[in-house]
């Protein structure tokens, strides 16, 4: 399961620039060492798609619920239409996940059908706010 930190994701979320600061303040620090220690530690991003079924054509409140989740573990994340990037250590990320479905069937979901997207890299640092500011600064071009 997820533990809940004493601080939230708030302090970034209001802010692409937030969230920037805060991926690159954990992908200095922890990336490199784990690759040459061989700790395990894998840096990942995904984009996750949780929909519960059989409770309606409304999915806000579930979404909302699924937010939240992913809010308090304090994992770098984007709130999307169709979905929402998180990225953090493996196991972190991963145990967000888990916490998602556990939220929603405490809910009352019967079912869950989730749709999950993952890149791992290990050659270089890359958050996906800095594959967004890419493309970005290839469109300006």
């Amino acid at each position: 399961r997820v533990s809940l930190l004493p601080w939230s994701a708030g302090d970034c979320r209001g802010s692409l620039d937030g969230q920037w600061r805060m991926a690159h303040d954990r992908l200095p620090n922890q990336l490199p060492d784990a690759i040459r220690d061989g700790t395990g530690l894998m840096w990942v991003s995904i984009d996750l798609c949780v929909v519960p079924i059989g409770v309606g054509v409304s999915l806000s409140p579930y979404v909302a619920t699924c937010e939240k989740v992913i809010r308090a573990t304090g994992l770098t994340h984007q709130l999307g239409p169709n979905g929402t990037a998180i990225e953090g250590p493996w196991d972190e990320v991963m145990e967000c996940v888990r916490a998602c479905h556990d939220a929603l069937h405490a809910m009352g979901a019967p079912r869950i059908y989730t749709t999950l997207k993952l890149n791992t890299r290990i050659d270089r640092e890359q958050s996906f706010l800095d594959k967004v500011a890419s493309v970005e600064q290839q469109l300006q071009g």
